[in-house]
């Protein structure tokens, strides 16, 4: 039998993906931001609800399962009733709490599709459980904090 992965690409907006490529050293000779175009499988990595229990959050990443060193993820938000929530501002902030560090690379979230954010890039250097403390606030105030096991 055989099983077919799907994939979905977004595209950072250029700004962001320029912020985002130079805060990893992503910059080409004369220092022209990379084009950078991430895969997203069709399968959510994981699903859970917010702290408050005002959103759910669907949570998937690039490359998935996630790698150590450069990653992204992307993050849906969805209301009681399912759908999508856009014009949220969300801080994501890369935490080992074995270790009770972060990374010294803060991701960047963007919005490139209404309801779909996307933090990159997210700088996960050791193997591990990290957090993604996650704030949202906008027309909906929460938190919520997924965690990726990192090989």
């Amino acid at each position: 039998m055989s099983t077919r992965v799907h994939s979905r690409r977004i595209a950072i907006s250029s700004a962001a993906a320029a912020l985002a490529l130079a805060a990893c050293g992503g910059l080409g000779d004369g220092g022209e931001a990379l084009s950078v175009s991430l895969v997203f499988p069709t399968d959510a990595l994981l699903s859970l609800p917010t702290d408050g229990g005002k959103l759910s959050v669907e949570l998937w990443s690039s490359p998935q399962p996630p790698q150590r060193g450069d990653d992204a993820v992307q993050m849906r938000f969805r209301d009681k009733s399912g759908a999508l929530v856009s014009g949220l501002t969300i801080s994501v902030v890369p935490w080992m709490p074995a270790h009770g560090h972060g990374t010294s690379v803060k991701p960047i979230v963007t919005e490139p599709e209404p309801g779909v954010y996307v933090a990159a890039p997210v700088y996960l250097f050791m193997a591990g459980a990290w957090q993604l403390i996650t704030t949202i606030s906008g027309p909906v105030d929460d938190t919520v904090a997924p965690t990726l096991d990192i090989p």
